[in-house]
């Protein structure tokens, strides 16, 4: 049974649709929560049809998204436990429970560590609702975890959004063949410059 080939393919028809801004808000609020459809696969054929609105495209998915984050934190955080059964149907708690395991310990040593955890889970292909449940159920104070949604979607939203319409249609479809390594180097190139801070900080 195919499930998330359908769901892609009506992302992109939600692309073409009138009303495609209110549509990729909601994607994006939902993806931040449940949804397996990340918001790049309508966000990417908008702004090719409109390059001009792309970067108000790309603002529309980061609210979109900030907003689902807040929900997906509260309901990690005041009703986990009504849903596990959900999560372990979706296949989610092993995930969830790896997160909120390394979450616990990087907390206790500072929030703001959290913060560039979660700044690097924004950009990365891993689910951002696996991150969005896990602060929730650890606890990670509201500021550092909504300052860290912020500079790490919005980062990905804004390269998806100025890529395309740069490149038009040749970086669209780049885009959809090098989208996660292109996530990955630049997660690691983030790692290493928050690493060169730290030490440079502890007198390095």
């Amino acid at each position: 049974m195919q499930i998330f080939g359908p769901m892609y393919a009506r992302a992109i028809q939600w692309a073409q649709h009138r009303h495609a801004p209110r549509l990729l808000a909601g994607l994006s609020f939902i993806e931040a929560i449940f949804f397996p459809v990340p918001p790049e696969v309508m966000l990417a054929p908008m702004s090719l049809a409109q390059p001009r609105r792309a970067f108000w495209f790309a603002t529309l998915s980061l609210v979109g998204s900030l907003l689902g984050a807040l929900v997906g934190y509260a309901l990690g955080h005041y009703a986990f436990e009504a849903v596990t059964p959900l999560i372990e149907w979706l296949g989610w708690s092993a995930k969830i429970d790896a997160q909120v395991t390394h979450l616990r310990q990087v907390v206790a040593e500072s929030p703001w560590k959290a913060f560039w955890l979660l700044v690097l889970a924004g950009f990365t292909p891993i689910p951002l609702k696996i991150f969005t449940w896990a602060s929730g159920i650890v606890g990670v104070p509201l500021l550092p975890f909504m300052a860290s949604m912020f500079v790490g979607r919005g980062k990905r939203l804004y390269l998806v959004a100025g890529a395309i319409r740069l490149g038009g249609a040749r970086a669209e479809a780049a885009l959809h063949r090098w989208i996660e390594p292109v996530g990955w180097i630049s997660s690691v190139l983030l790692v290493l410059l928050v690493g060169w801070i730290v030490w440079k900080a502890n007198g390095g």
